[in-house]
């Protein structure tokens, strides 16, 4: 059963401490910190990023969760993007601002996630160990699509990864990565934090379109 005892709880916590490496604590922090910032809308989030991203590509390669390691290194060069496309990516090379998805973006988006899930998925069903091989593809594809959008600052990043940390928070509790797991939970808390804030951005950002034109 999932429901524990009172007694049992601080007996349970002790042994969820132990299972979490110092490398995995260090990479929760920096993960909730660059998350924070990015809805925060703060540039920090991306050099901190790298940094976590760093130590998460050992997390998952230990965990046997191949996809998501990739990913890091993957969102190691997206970081770098999204850092450059914040400051200059606007109109005249100005600052980014936060705008909505564009329907050829979610129809690309859609396509990749669904091939690399089911190729992706296939390779690791047939020619590794991994734990979830359709279920780390689909993750990772969906990830992949969400900080894309982060770096062009589109909105509905953000709900991309509410879908997606619903899905990572069991699979890591599944794999003992406790407090990764945790911190997934963490991060649907910021998602919609991101949202709602992004959205007030946008939505002031248009009387002053308005009155520009």
């Amino acid at each position: 059963m999932l429901a524990l005892p009172l007694l049992d709880i601080p007996t349970s916590f002790a042994h969820y401490w132990h299972a979490t490496t110092p490398l995995e604590l260090v990479a929760v922090v920096t993960g909730f910190a660059c998350v924070w910032l990015a809805a925060r809308e703060s540039l920090w989030n991306f050099p901190i990023a790298i940094f976590s991203c760093l130590l998460f590509v050992v997390v998952y390669f230990r965990a046997k969760l191949y996809a998501d390691c990739g990913l890091q290194g993957l969102f190691i060069l997206l970081s770098g993007y999204g850092w450059y496309q914040w400051l200059y990516g606007g109109r005249d090379a100005t600052e980014l601002r936060v705008t909505h998805a564009q329907g050829r973006e979610w129809l690309l988006g859609a396509a990749f996630a669904a091939l690399f899930t089911l190729g992706f998925g296939y390779y690791l069903r047939y020619h590794t160990d991994a734990a979830f091989p359709y279920i780390d593809s689909f993750t990772t594809a969906g990830s992949i699509v969400a900080q894309y959008l982060l770096t062009r600052k589109r909105l509905e990043n953000w709900l991309l990864w509410l879908l997606v940390d619903v899905i990572y928070v069991p699979m890591l509790w599944y794999k003992d990565l406790y407090f990764v797991s945790l911190l997934y939970f963490l991060y649907l808390i910021l998602a919609a934090y991101g949202y709602w804030q992004w959205r007030r951005e946008l939505s002031t950002q248009l009387p002053s379109s308005a009155a520009a034109v």
